[in-house]
């Protein structure tokens, strides 16, 4: 089993072991999966190698503000959110300590937008970005390495790609990717696939920062069919399974590739034998005996 945790007796006959964290089953799970190459690679370009005519997206309105005021626009009625800027150069300013300081220049309709870097030319790395913008040729590129492909995906939370609105899907089906579109302020990217077993059309928000990495593409997306690496589970578990489903007497196994890690396990062994309740965010527990689920409430 996953966790073995030592108990001391407290003369009552029952003996009780710590509770233990999601952080805790996370560790013992990830220690078992072997790491699978990168479904995708971004490749940024520094600021030096911007080409006029550069585009991005600008995904949220509260972007005006990081523009320098100007003559030609009010920057309080300023429109940018959800469209698209061109690069359109750069022109040099010096800071207090005479440092010359490169501001980017950015198109927008009839408008000439300025932000101001603080930075040198030979400060820039191929890491900087402007809050707010999406470089629409990282955009580009993700669509080039996902489209059409066929992976399976791995969250049951998917979105409408209309409203954006949260849906409840399903989770180790396969399924087509159809295009990547530039995303939020968080998750940069949007992954719109085609479910192959169902036909639904929904979306996935996608991060590119290595430091969210349960939202990027590969905790979201494999090639390898899960239940390759499940074929002791039965056909009608299965079904339970990627719909998100649990039923009395399925496993510890079972369970956690349902509903996920939990938040809070407490393991209780006595006489009859080990019980465990496993916590979920709402309220929601898992209650195994001897590593069955015996009682749950979702």
């Amino acid at each position: 089993m996953l966790l073995c945790v030592a108990t001391t007796s407290c003369f009552t006959g029952v003996e009780s072991t710590p509770r233990v964290t999601a952080r805790d089953v996370e560790r013992a799970l990830s220690s078992k999966h072997e790491p699978q190459s990168s479904l995708l690679n971004l490749v940024p370009d520094s600021v030096p190698a911007w080409q006029e005519g550069k585009q991005f997206y600008v995904c949220d309105d509260q972007a005006r503000m990081l523009m320098s005021r100007s003559a030609s626009y009010d920057i309080d009625t300023l429109h940018l959110g959800h469209r698209m800027v061109t690069y359109a150069g750069y022109s040099t300013g010096d800071l207090l300590d005479n440092r010359p300081s490169i501001n980017l220049r950015f198109a927008s309709g009839r408008d000439t937008l300025l932000y101001r870097t603080g930075k040198t030319m030979q400060q820039f790395s191929p890491s900087f970005s402007i809050p707010l913008f999406i470089d629409m040729d990282l955009v580009a590129q993700a669509h080039r390495q996902l489209a059409g492909r066929e992976l399976y995906i791995m969250s049951p939370i998917w979105y409408d790609r209309s409203s954006e609105q949260m849906l409840t899907g399903r989770h180790y089906v396969r399924v087509r990717i159809d295009s990547v579109q530039p995303g939020n302020k968080v998750l940069p990217l949007r992954v719109l696939f085609t479910a192959l077993d169902g036909g639904e059309h929904a979306m996935v928000w996608v991060a590119t920062d290595r430091t969210m990495r349960d939202r990027g593409i590969d905790a979201l997306f494999v090639e390898r069919d899960p239940r390759a690496d499940h074929r002791d589970i039965s056909d009608a578990t299965w079904r339970l399974i990627i719909n998100g489903k649990v039923a009395e007497d399925m496993t510890k196994q079972e369970c956690r590739l349902a509903l996920g890690s939990p938040k809070r396990i407490t393991p209780i062994h006595d006489q009859s034998g080990l019980r465990e309740y496993w916590y979920y965010d709402g309220g929601a527990y898992l209650f195994f005996v001897d590593g069955l689920l015996k009682r749950y409430r979702l």
